[in-house]
């Protein structure tokens, strides 16, 4: 398979490197594309392979000269997320599959140009769940498909970031929602999805509040952070900041986006405290789903830990799962959880709960990237999957609706129906 890859950030790198250090014998990676002629070298020297002459390189603006030339079979998205659609539409339409990052694309008017596209050309896009493929979140599934709980009735599902991960939201292309969509949009996607996969059903109904309460002007204040500047780099209470991000301490971040910014000036290391900043950092909604499950779902982005807290209620029981991948953050320190820091306690009525042991792997993410990348550069040496986790266009729809009905709660106050908001749009998804 010939791939070219679009979007030649940090978030490429496990695309390209699956292709070139692990799958180098099926695939070959013909061409790569970004807006920043830097950033474009930087990738192509790491994928190029000695002896050769290089992997071919393109800006932004030559996608379409990129296509005819090099006529990928693949092509990997990995731009900011509002730039999702408008690859993965001219793609389909030059005949190629994709295979996209999370999340599909940001807001309604996007996907239906994905939808249309997909039906007029029959293509395919495969968007990048690997959530779906970590062991632990693969038990959740066996357990709630077996019926080992009854019929599930209601989630509680929490999603705390720390003050290093959730920060970092705040201090570059994300921060602005007509980039991202907001935490709802471009984090949550990947809980959302699960949600739909792991109760087998789609989110009919979305009441949410969010705002934005601890990155703010006034909390830098409060912290002692009063004259602070635009951006870390030259910012003079950097030293006191536990926020600061040293871009030039880091040597894949000096790569990428130091030595970048001369071609486009974009700044990596924005403050977090910024006026400007447009998206929550506190965010809750109550779900309700096709098949009767209601859920309530609570996204923090500036906890004193990181990870994920959930119980599922059902009529013969419940299942809690929690995973911390954070213990804390101190001064800008992360210490990292052990590997007893995943748990699963199954409580059936009548019964004492029993903690389950928890199956792991190697690999980043839990052990979901080497999985995934395994079924989707190599699916002929993988074992079927009975747990249905690649993501088509769909999945990858209904994991946003969630989040884009949130954001328009958020704004009116009410209680949004995603049915009505897709037929106002003429959109038109299968479950």
């Amino acid at each position: 398979m010939k791939i070219a890859i679009v979007g030649c950030g940090s978030r490429h790198q496990m695309f390209r490197n699956s292709v070139v250090e692990d799958y180098a014998d099926k695939h070959e990676i013909v061409a790569l594309c970004d807006s920043n002629a830097h950033r474009l070298g930087e990738a192509a020297q790491a994928a190029s392979k000695p002896g050769t002459n290089g992997v071919a390189t393109y800006l932004a603006a030559d996608f379409d000269r990129l296509i005819a030339e090099q006529r990928p079979d693949t092509v990997v998205v990995a731009t900011p997320d509002f730039l999702h659609a408008d690859y993965i539409v001219r793609a389909f339409e030059a005949g190629c599959d994709v295979i996209c990052e999370k999340p599909l694309t940001i807001d309604l008017s996007r996907l239906k140009q994905i939808v249309d596209a997909q039906a007029r050309t029959g293509r395919k896009v495969t968007v990048t769940f690997n959530y779906r493929y970590s062991p632990a979140r693969t038990q959740i599934k066996e357990l709630i498909s077996s019926g080992a709980i009854g019929t599930v009735t209601a989630v509680d599902f929490r999603w705390h970031l720390d003050r290093v991960h959730g920060a970092d939201y705040f201090r570059r292309w994300h921060r602005q929602k007509e980039n991202s969509g907001g935490l709802l949009v471009h984090k949550s996607t990947h809980h959302f999805d699960l949600l739909n996969w792991w109760l087998g059903t789609a989110p009919t109904e979305v009441l949410a509040s969010g705002r934005r309460v601890f990155y703010r002007p006034e909390m830098a204040v409060e912290l002692g952070l009063a004259g602070r500047g635009p951006r870390c780099s030259d910012c003079p209470v950097a030293y006191k900041c536990d926020f600061r991000l040293d871009l030039a301490a880091d040597e894949n971040l000096r790569k990428l986006y130091v030595e970048a910014e001369q071609e486009d000036g974009y700044f990596r290391d924005l403050c977090v405290f910024d006026e400007e900043i447009g998206i929550e950092d506190t965010m809750q909604a109550h779900i309700r789903y096709a098949s009767g499950v209601t859920a309530n779902y609570t996204l923090t982005a500036y906890s004193p830990w990181e990870g994920l807290e959930i119980k599922f209620q059902g009529t013969k029981g419940d299942i809690t799962h929690r995973h911390v991948e954070v213990h804390g953050v101190f001064g800008g320190k992360r210490a990292h959880a052990d590997e007893d820091a995943i748990t699963t306690e199954l409580h059936l009525a009548g019964e004492p709960p029993r903690q389950l042991a928890v199956p792991k792997a190697t690999g980043d993410h839990g052990g979901a990237d080497p999985v995934m990348l395994g079924y989707i550069f190599d699916p002929e040496s993988m074992q079927p999957d009975p747990y249905g986790r690649a993501s088509d266009h769909v999945a990858g729809a209904w994991s946003i609706l969630t989040g884009i009905a949130a954001n328009a709660s958020i704004e009116t106050g009410s209680l949004v129906n995603i049915q009505s908001m897709l037929r106002a749009r003429g959109i038109h998804l299968k479950r």
